[in-house]
Parts: C-alpha cells; sequence; structure tokens
C-alpha cells in the first residue's frame, strides 16, 4: 500500500537510529551524517528530514533506550513486582555489552561537545529518573510506598541496581550473566523496600 503524502516511514528512522549508534560508538563526533545516511541506506536528505543534526540523533537514540528502561512503570502492578522488572531493563539495556556502544560515543563526545552530552544526559539516564522519580511519588500518594524525596530515592535505586555493572560493560571486562541479573535485580528490590516500604 502506498503511503499518504506526509507520512513518515518508521522503518528509514529506525534504519538511521541504528546506523548512528554504530558509528558513534567508533567515531564518537567525527561521524559524518553522510556517512549516517550512506550506512543506514537512505540518502542525505531522508535524513535530514528526519534529523537536522547529531544531537539531534543522539537525543533521539537516548530518548529510545529511556522509553525501553521505564516501560515496566506503565504496566502497572505492586512496586516490588515493577521495581524488579524495572531492574532487569536498566540491566539488560544499560550494562550490557552490547548495548554500550553508543556510551562510548558519548564520552568520545563530552570532551569536545559538552553541550551535546548534557542533551543527550537530559533526553536518556535524567529523563529516566525524573520518570521513576514520578511513579516512586505516585506510590507514596496511594499509601504503597514511603518515599519522602523520590528525586534521591530514583538515583540510589538505580545506583542498587547497577553498581559497577556499566562501568564493567564500558570496560569489557566481567559480565553479569541472565542468572545475575535477575538475582541483582530482586536482591536491588528487597534492599528498596527494607527502606522504603509503608511502616505498619
Amino acid at each position: 500500500m502506498a503511503r499518504r503524502r506526509g507520512q513518515v516511514d518508521e522503518r528509514k528512522s529506525e534504519a538511521i537510529l541504528d546506523a548512528a549508534t554504530t558509528l558513534f560508538a567508533d567515531k564518537g563526533l567525527q561521524a559524518k551524517m553522510e556517512e549516517i545516511a550512506k550506512l543506514a541506506g537512505v540518502s542525505k536528505q531522508t535524513l535530514y528530514n528526519r534529523f537536522a543534526s547529531k544531537l539531534e540523533i543522539a537525543q533521539a537514540l537516548a530518548n529510545q533506550r529511556s522509553d525501553l528502561v521505564v516501560a515496566p512503570l506503565k504496566a502497572g502492578g505492586e512496586p516490588d513486582v515493577v521495581l524488579e522488572a524495572l531492574g532487569r531493563a536498566l540491566l539488560e539495556r544499560v550494562c550490557h555489552r552490547d548495548k554500550v556502544g553508543s556510551m562510548r560515543g558519548v564520552s568520545l563526545m563530552s570532551v569536545e561537545a559538552p553541550e551535546i552530552a548534557q542533551a543527550i544526559y537530559e533526553a536518556g539516564p535524567k529523563r529516566s529518573l525524573k520518570l521513576l522519580a514520578a511513579w516512586m511519588a505516585d506510590q507514596t500518594r496511594q499509601g504503597k510506598l514511603q518515599v519522602p524525596n523520590p528525586d534521591e530515592a530514583a538515583e540510589m535505586f538505580s545506583g542498587l541496581v547497577m553498581g559497577h555493572g556499566h562501568l564493567k560493560a564500558m570496560l569489557g571486562v566481567e559480565q553479569i550473566n541472565a542468572e545475575g541479573i535477575d538475582m541483582r535485580a530482586r536482591e536491588a528490590v528487597r534492599v528498596f523496600m527494607a527502606a522504603y516500604a509503608p511502616k505498619s
């Protein structure tokens, strides 16, 4: 079926983001828009119609990862179940060897273009923390958690889950396996709930 005029082919956008992930991991800010278009199999015009700059591409990548990480918050359920699913998502999406390439690219960018690194942080990790903090605040209002400072608690939960996992993945050293992911997520939730479950 032909596309309606003005309708965006999402497959092309996904191909662009996939290509950018590969090139940013390898070259950081030195990756050129023309290279991204070529690797994605799209014209430069198509690329610029969707993303005006490397900054916009990087923000879209960060936003995409954030959406995947916080998806359990939208699924509903008891706090411990939701937090365990979120913990697994963090470990699978942020701390996995195959998922840290773009973050290495951000590290490369941060020295020569700190404004891009800041924008990526705000579109990805910071956004995820804010959504988690808002969820914790809502759970507190419902009486399911007792979190006096949701912003601080969201950051602490993230740290409990990831530990050195992200650093290890970035450095390509000792990796956490599937069993370890489940155990880490459960233990992080146990510790978190001991501190923030409503006191009976």
